[in-house]
């Protein structure tokens, strides 16, 4: 059975290993390329865009894909969304993998807004430095926000315009509860704005701002497609292939 795995995350990196020991599947992860140097899968790998609905449509049928695994980030909605419709019209079983969001502890000072244009705008009756860790790409949003000096912590350096006062952090994660507390401190970080991506490998920076009682603009994930099928984990993933396997 041919599988593409829609990647770039943990529990797609998990999916393709655990599927690697299993006879009968055909595995293939794809990459988006958005990352210069990134954490590879076990196994076959593309990188770069299908073009679209049609472009992955025909993608799934020139190469007799039988299943299709959306294992991509919480946030990556245009992809979620075009998978869903080029498997619906090839006909191919798919399934989405999402880790649970994460939920407001005591202590929290948390505000949450549906996008990137509401946290720019929740920053106002906030401090004056920010630390920004939304990825390298919505960082256009706070722009005009030249009223604030911005920290933003990426992967890969934003290409999108910088707002006037701003210092780049080139990192990756999974950041230590230790290490985000110093960061805010030398930092003097007043609030924080990041995505609601969950999983464990950037949930520090959130202890540590209950800890030292600073705000977080948390941006709430956009929402599956109509009627997907979702699990939370590579285990019920592979649970769910193992299903369509032919007995």
């Amino acid at each position: 059975m041919k599988v593409l795995i829609l990647g770039g995350t943990s529990e797609a990196r998990e999916l393709a290993r655990i599927c690697s020991d299993e006879r009968g599947l055909d595995i293939v992860s794809s990459l988006a390329g958005r990352v210069a140097n990134p954490r590879l899968p076990v196994g076959a790998v593309r990188i770069g865009g299908f073009g679209g609905v049609e472009g992955l449509r025909h993608w799934l049928t020139d190469n007799a894909i039988d299943a299709v695994v959306d294992a991509t980030h919480p946030f990556a909605a245009q992809v979620t969304a075009n998978a869903a419709d080029a498997a619906a019209l090839a006909g191919v079983p798919l399934l989405h993998v999402r880790r649970p969001a994460w939920r407001r502890q005591p202590g929290d000072l948390w505000t949450i807004v549906p996008d990137l244009a509401a946290a720019a705008k929740a920053l106002t009756p906030h401090g004056e430095r920010v630390l920004l860790t939304i990825g390298r790409q919505g960082v256009g949003a706070f722009a005009d926000r030249a009223d604030r000096h911005f920290v933003i912590r990426a992967i890969d350096a934003p290409s999108a315009p910088l707002p006037p006062r701003h210092k780049v952090l080139l990192a990756r994660g999974p950041f230590s509860f230790d290490d985000e507390l110093v960061l805010m401190s030398d930092h003097r970080i007043d609030v924080i704005v990041t995505k609601n991506s969950g999983g464990d490998q950037t949930e520090a920076k959130l202890a540590a701002a209950r800890t030292a009682g600073v705000p977080v603009i948390l941006i709430d994930r956009p929402p599956l497609p109509a009627g997907a099928r979702s699990v939370e984990n590579a285990a019920d993933a592979m649970s769910w292939l193992t299903g369509l396997l032919p007995r």
